[in-house]
Parts: structure tokens; sequence; C-alpha cells
């Protein structure tokens, strides 16, 4: 069993997919009409045959209280790897993007946390071979 999905809720599919892959790097995989709303996906370059990302659209009545919540909570819903926190804090923050965490080690992992514009809250993490668990 693998992992090829996971979704995370946006309140504006254009702007997520903007988001994404003009200021993240992600690129877009899948991008089909479905109606009002599309089946978008996007991968990383790195791997681009790995996980997809479907911006799902958060239209189901759950997913907003939900999601506000865990903004208002400073809580992230998901959380990307990348090598180097602080560069990376450094690049996005050159394209705009606001943090709510700057970044802070603890133990083994750095971490950051970002807004994506889209009502989420995306940790960015970075772990340190010095430190790392052994398992």
């Amino acid at each position: 069993m693998r992992i090829g999905l996971t979704s995370i809720f946006v309140d504006d599919q254009e702007k997520a997919v903007r988001f994404y892959t003009e200021v993240l790097g992600f690129q877009l995989k899948h991008d089909v009409p479905l109606g009002e709303h599309r089946w978008l996906t996007v991968v990383s370059p790195e791997q681009p045959d790995g996980v997809e990302i479907v911006l799902e659209p958060d239209a189901h009545p759950a997913v907003r209280p939900f999601t506000e919540a865990l903004v208002a909570d400073g809580i992230p819903f998901t959380a990307f790897s990348v090598d180097d926190v602080q560069a990376e804090v450094d690049r996005l923050k050159g394209l705009g993007v606001t943090f709510t965490q700057e970044p802070l080690r603890m133990g083994p992992v750095t971490t950051a946390v970002l807004d994506d514009t889209c009502g989420n809250l995306v940790q960015l993490a970075q772990m340190h071979a010095d430190e790392a668990p052994q398992g």
C-alpha cells in the first residue's frame, strides 16, 4: 500500500493553483473540469510521479469551520519537507508569503509555518541528520 493522493481544502481553486505552483514551486499534474469545480493536483518537481496534492474545494459545510478553527489556533493543516527551512523562508518572503511562525529548531527538526492564502496554515520542516531519530 502506498500514499497516492492527499487533499488540501482551499477556498479558491484558481488562487490555490497559482500559489502552489508559482509561489511554492509545485508542478500542476491534473486540471480536469468537474462542473463548477476542477480536479486539480500538484506534485513536487523533485518527485513528479510521487504523491499528488489535491487542491480540493472547501464547499462541504464542515470544511470551513474546521479549517478556520485550525488557523485560529495556529495549527498547520499539512507539512512539506525542505532541505533548508531558513532558505525557503527567505525565498518565500521575497515572494510576499506571510509566516505565522518563523524558523524554530526543536531537537532534530526545524519548522516554520506559512499562510497559503487559501484558508490554511502550512508547516515547512527540515530534519537534521545530526539528531535524526534512529529507526
